[in-house]
C-alpha cells in the first residue's frame, strides 16, 4: 500500500522517542533508535513499510509483535549515529507529518520524562552524533530524570557515578543504590519478574521517612519508587 496525505490521520502519536530502546543492528553507541507509537497494528505496519521503502539511510525498521501496555503499537527505526543524523530524522518526520496530519512532533530522549519540540535546534543540542559522546549524554539524561523524579522529596542531593546512585538527606548518612531502570510505571511493573516482597516492611518505612511521601514497594530485592505515572527501580547496596 502506498500512503498518501492523511492516510494515518489520528493514528500516529505526536511524541516519539530517541535512544530509549536498544539497537538490534549493533552497539547503541553506533546506532540511533527511534520509536513511534500508533493506535492500531495496521497503522504501525503501514508506517513501517513507508519508512523502510522511502528512506535509504534507514538501517532497519520493525513493528512490535504485540500490543503495548497502553494499547499502542510501536514502530522502531534504526539509523547510523553520525553527523547527518538530525537531517535524516527531520526527513523522516517531514514524511510522517504528511501522511498523519501531525503538525508538530515532540520527542523524548532516552526515557526522559519531559518531551521537547522536535526542532532541528533541539535535536542537534541533545542527540550525540559521536559514538564516544553517547555514554555521557545518556548519563546526563538519567541524572536529569532523577532530579525531576525527586522534586518533591526530602533529599537535598542526588548523584550518580556509572550505575551507582547516591541519595543524601540533610543531617543524615547518604544511601547508596544500584540503578536498574526508570520508565513509565506500567512498563516497569510489567517487566518485573520478581514476586512482591512483603517481608521488608521496616525498610520501606525507613525509606519513606528518609525520602518523603512516595509510594515505595519491593519485588524480590528491587525497590520500586513511584512518582505519579513514573517509576524508578533501584537495588539497595
Amino acid at each position: 500500500m502506498t500512503l498518501v496525505k492523511g492516510d494515518l490521520h489520528d493514528m500516529l502519536d505526536d511524541v516519539f522517542e530517541i535512544d530509549s530502546y536498544a539497537s538490534k543492528m549493533g552497539d547503541d553507541k553506533d546506532i540511533v533508535t527511534l520509536s513511534f507509537s500508533l493506535r492500531t497494528k495496521e497503522a504501525a505496519e503501514d508506517l513501517n513499510s513507508f519508512i523502510e521503502k522511502g528512506y535509504a539511510n534507514v538501517l532497519d525498521a520493525d513493528v512490535t509483535a504485540g500490543e503495548q501496555s497502553d494499547g499502542s503499537y510501536k514502530v522502531f527505526v534504526e539509523l547510523e549515529r553520525n553527523k547527518h543524523i538530525v537531517d535524516n530524522i527531520m526527513e523522516i518526520l517531514d514524511g510522517a507529518k504528511k501522511i498523519s496530519d501531525v503538525n508538530k512532533f515532540r520527542f523524548r530522549y532516552y526515557k526522559n520524562f519531559r518531551s521537547k519540540p522536535a526542532t532541528e535546534d533541539n535535536l542537534n543540542s541533545i542527540i550525540p552524533t559521536d559514538p564516544e559522546q553517547y555514554g555521557l549524554v545518556k548519563q546526563e539524561t538519567t541524572m536529569e530524570n532523577y532530579k525531576n523524579f525527586f522534586n518533591r522529596s526530602f533529599v537535598e542531593e542526588v548523584d550518580m557515578l556509572d550505575d551507582i546512585v547516591k541519595i543524601k538527606k540533610a543531617y543524615a548518612d547518604p544511601l547508596f543504590f544500584k540503578f536498574i531502570d526508570i520508565d513509565n510505571k506500567d512498563n516497569v511493573l510489567n517487566n518485573l519478574q520478581e514476586s512482591f516482597n512483603m517481608q521488608d516492611f521496616a525498610e520501606i518505612l525507613f525509606l519513606t521517612k528518609y525520602i518523603g511521601d512516595y509510594n515505595i514497594s519491593k519485588y524480590g530485592d528491587k525497590l520500586i519508587f513511584e512518582n505519579k505515572d513514573k517509576a524508578l527501580v533501584l537495588k539497595r547496596i
